[in-house]
């Protein structure tokens, strides 16, 4: 089976959120419909991982296509995580805890997350409204590593 992976990351607060979010569910159809299987690698740090998470869940119900599978990559073992583990699971199809960035510093450990999410990714997906920051940082790399990069905040679908 031909697995097309996309990571999804960008700033804690999202400026037009509305707007975002349309070219979020446009860009999620076309690629369902489009893409044999896809793995959909999320985290749960800002208000763009949140309506990423939900986007996917919406468009994967509405195509009934069942070629996806939503992935929680946490940075670390985090105790929210620990003492609700069924709710996550009921809501994620995976949860998995990043071993690049679980024994790293906290401050560090998002950024980390974050890199070996595009390191495995066809497709980058991000949320950039600012020139500054660790989720711009990792755009930047994901750039440097030849990674197909959409930025939802600037493009046009």
């Amino acid at each position: 089976m031909d697995i097309y992976t996309v990571s999804f990351f960008g700033h804690r607060e999202v400026e037009r959120a509305a707007e975002i979010e349309s070219k979020l569910d446009q860009l999620l159809d076309d690629l369902i419909a489009r893409k044999q299987y896809l793995e959909f690698l999320v985290g749960r740090d800002g208000e763009f991982d949140l309506l990423a998470a939900s986007a996917i869940r919406r468009a994967t119900k509405q195509s009934g296509y069942g070629n996806t599978s939503l992935i929680l990559v946490l940075p670390y073992m985090k105790a929210e995580y620990r003492d609700n583990e069924q709710s996550y699971l009921s809501y994620y199809d995976e949860v998995e805890i990043c071993s690049e960035s679980s024994d790293a510093h906290y401050k560090s450990a998002i950024q980390l997350r974050n890199r070996s999410m595009v390191d495995r990714s066809d497709l980058v997906v991000c949320c950039i409204q600012h020139k500054s920051g660790g989720a711009y940082r990792t755009m930047q790399y994901a750039k440097k590593q030849g990674k197909q990069v959409r930025n939802l905040a600037d493009c046009q679908l």
